[in-house]
């Protein structure tokens, strides 16, 4: 017997980043929007222990010891429920790796989801979000998907109305980076600067009520976005492309190194990809719609 569970990626349409809390984590306003690129996570009993393995783009880069957020989720739910994590996780993998689409937190819920099935836990919906908020900061967001407001360090979820689908395309960078270090640059571009608390923009929600792509593109921000852009500089040539390939809107997904773009339509959003296919920082090229379904088994 297995379980699969198939997890979408996410992107950002605000991310508005406060000062450092004691705990050095950060308040955030963070308005997450699920896309239709997705990791598959297969549970089957193994009788060797845990056991991780993965398959797909840059699966290389994917660690497969217990640091891995679909482990750490496999031996959460074992100690909950008072046995072995005796299972076989294995991963396919499509959204990027290191790339501020939630791979990583995408395969910690699925593996949540997968394992809760295979051993017929029994456990609340609610149990399961606590979980995943143990886990990681966007591990929640990924569970539910749809469209959501994390606040907190982005694990304390209120969903949101949606009034249509968006399209998008991801361009792929060269190189990954990572989320510690795009906070730590953000903290120093921002020393010595008053910080202000984080909040949900108004324009954000409405736009994504009524569905309307030209008023959620006047709207979407990125406050990590100055800091990825300083790690990474080719990123700017990247966005430069999508705009002048008619994107509403171009902006860093998260902590980076992937950027976004919001299209009219589909075909507008195809027009974008095969345009951005040429610049020097973009490895690859995908196209997605949103808002999707959280974590489902398959």
């Amino acid at each position: 017997m297995s379980v699969t569970v198939r997890v979408p990626a996410k992107v950002n349409v605000q991310l508005a980043v406060g000062a450092a809390r004691p705990d050095g984590f950060h308040e955030l306003a963070n308005v997450f929007l699920a896309v239709g690129l997705y990791d598959e996570v297969t549970a089957t009993p193994s009788p060797d222990g845990l056991r991780i393995t993965c398959e797909g783009p840059d699966a290389a880069q994917v660690p497969l010891d217990r640091s891995n957020l679909a482990a750490r989720a496999a031996l959460a739910l074992a100690e909950r429920c008072g046995r072995a994590p005796d299972v076989h996780l294995h991963i396919a993998k499509d959204i990027p790796v290191a790339g501020g689409m939630a791979g990583g937190s995408a395969d910690g819920a699925g593996a949540l989801l997968a394992c809760d099935a295979l051993w017929g836990t029994g456990a609340s919906r609610e149990e399961l979000l606590a979980i995943c908020a143990e886990l990681g900061s966007d591990v929640p967001f990924s569970l539910v998907g749809g469209a959501a407001l994390g606040t907190g360090r982005g694990e304390r979820l209120t969903g949101l109305d949606v009034g249509g689908a968006f399209h998008w395309v991801f361009a792929m960078a060269t190189r990954g980076l990572s989320t510690p270090a795009v906070f730590r640059e953000f903290d120093r571009l921002a020393e010595g600067h008053d910080i202000p608390e984080p909040r949900a923009s108004r324009p954000v929600l409405d736009a994504l009520a009524k569905g309307d792509p030209d008023a959620l593109a006047a709207a979407v921000t990125n406050d990590l976005q100055p800091a990825a852009l300083s790690l990474f500089p080719d990123l700017s040539t990247t966005l430069a492309a999508g705009r002048a390939a008619g994107a509403l809107a171009a902006l860093v997904s998260g902590s980076g190194p992937t950027t976004a773009f919001l299209a009219r339509d589909e075909r507008a959003a195809e027009k974008i990809a095969e345009a951005l296919r040429s610049t020097p920082a973009c490895r690859t090229v995908r196209t997605a719609t949103g808002p999707v379904p959280g974590a489902r088994v398959l």
